[in-house]
């Protein structure tokens, strides 16, 4: 990190609301363009991968095996995936092109919509669903995106970014992360349920042969509708995970899984 960088990230960001106005743009015409996709640290979150995978055609195996590194989220002590960037000089992005920029611009990840945005939350209560969120902008050295004239709020931002859908899809997985977060650090995961968390929010594909293909679906008490739903959308069957995972860890939500009674032969 550059001086100017440091004695920029010393100083506490505004907190802005969703009416907060700012001016950004990003284009070919900035000098930048195409800098902030260099030495990134990105974090997918599961709606990621969903798009990312479908744009690219791949499974979410193949697409975990060439385009992310798993890590832990330290003060969680939970698997996260991030993007896996290419061993060149500038550690770029694997779908950033110099002239055109990104080529999966329509299907980008949560963090690159976001940006110059950031989010964070001064309280969250997942079971009532109320978070009592603010953003701030992020300013990099490099970036000459602050110096073009385009207004906007940061609710317009969000929209015109498609963030608002991402956001409303990653909540349980969110919601998972905080509840974590909240325990004493001596109430661990085990390895498996660990296993359990990676597969169900990042292998899509993986988690839907565990629940159709397992005795899964033998254990528990669930509409048909329900069945139905899952096995045609992905994006269902991923909240529909969330909320499995929070009944199994943090006993939350149980009623929906009620397990089916043993028929005694």
């Amino acid at each position: 990190m550059s001086d100017e960088n440091k004695r920029a990230a010393e100083i506490p960001p505004e907190q802005l609301s969703l009416k907060s106005k700012f001016k950004f743009s990003c284009h070919k015409g900035v000098k930048c363009f195409t800098d902030c996709c260099r030495g990134i640290d990105i974090m997918l979150t599961p709606y990621d991968i969903l798009t990312m995978r479908k744009k690219l055609d791949l499974t979410s195996e193949e697409f975990l095996s060439v385009f992310t590194t798993p890590q832990m989220l330290e003060k969680a002590d939970m698997p996260v995936v991030t993007l896996k960037l290419l061993d060149d000089e500038r550690k770029s992005c694997p779908f950033v092109e110099d002239k055109e920029g990104c080529a999966i611009y329509q299907d980008r990840p949560t963090t690159c919509r976001y940006y110059p945005l950031g989010v964070g939350s001064l309280s969250y209560s997942g079971e009532q669903g109320e978070k009592d969120e603010f953003f701030f902008t992020v300013k990099e050295a490099h970036c000459r995106g602050f110096e073009e004239d385009k207004e906007w709020s940061v609710a317009e931002w969000r929209e015109d970014q498609g963030v608002d859908l991402r956001d409303e899809v990653n909540e349980g997985w969110l919601d998972l992360m905080v509840r974590k977060k909240s325990l004493p650090p001596s109430m661990k995961l085990s390895e498996e349920s660990k296993k359990m968390f990676f597969m169900v929010c990042y292998n899509i594909d993986k988690f839907k042969d565990f629940v159709f293909k397992s005795s899964f679906l033998d254990r528990y008490e669930l509409p048909e509708e329900k069945i139905q739903e899952i096995r045609n959308d992905d994006v269902k069957l991923l909240q529909f995970g969330f909320q499995w995972l929070k009944a199994m860890f943090f006993q939350a939500g149980q009623e929906k899984f009620t397990v089916k009674e043993s028929k005694e032969s």
